[in-house]
């Protein structure tokens, strides 16, 4: 499976972008997507994860309520739709696969190569 993350840019405070991140490849072999982050200097955060089937979806505490994970199983593509976004969102953001739904990153296989978000306060 490969992965393949867009949709990052520069965007003010208060603003919205929305990734796409398209798989190909062995695709029936996913069972959920998700979202992670990473600022320099810090760790991998978990965002969001969606299951392909159900759309059962999984939020981190830090954007519930301002992201939205969606999926459309025909194009083989997942969203992250953010609004409200804050300088601290600034990260690069990389999709990936999962055997299940879950946050912890060791889990996710088939990284993408990430989109650069930036948050201008």
């Amino acid at each position: 499976v490969q992965l393949q993350a867009s949709g990052g840019g520069l965007v003010q405070a208060g603003g919205s972008l929305r990734l796409s991140c398209v798989a190909s490849g062995r695709t029936l072999s996913m069972y959920a997507m998700g979202w992670f982050r990473q600022a320099p200097g810090k760790e991998r955060e978990f965002v969001a994860a969606i299951t392909w089937s159900t759309g059962s979806t999984y939020y981190a505490d830090s954007v519930k309520g301002r992201f939205t994970i969606s999926r459309d199983n025909a194009k083989n593509t997942v969203y992250l739709l953010m609004y409200s976004l804050k300088p601290e969102d600034t990260a690069v953001y990389h999709c990936a696969a999962a055997p299940l739904l879950v946050s912890s990153p060791s889990l996710y296989n088939n990284w993408g190569q990430g989109t650069q978000v930036t948050v201008s306060s």
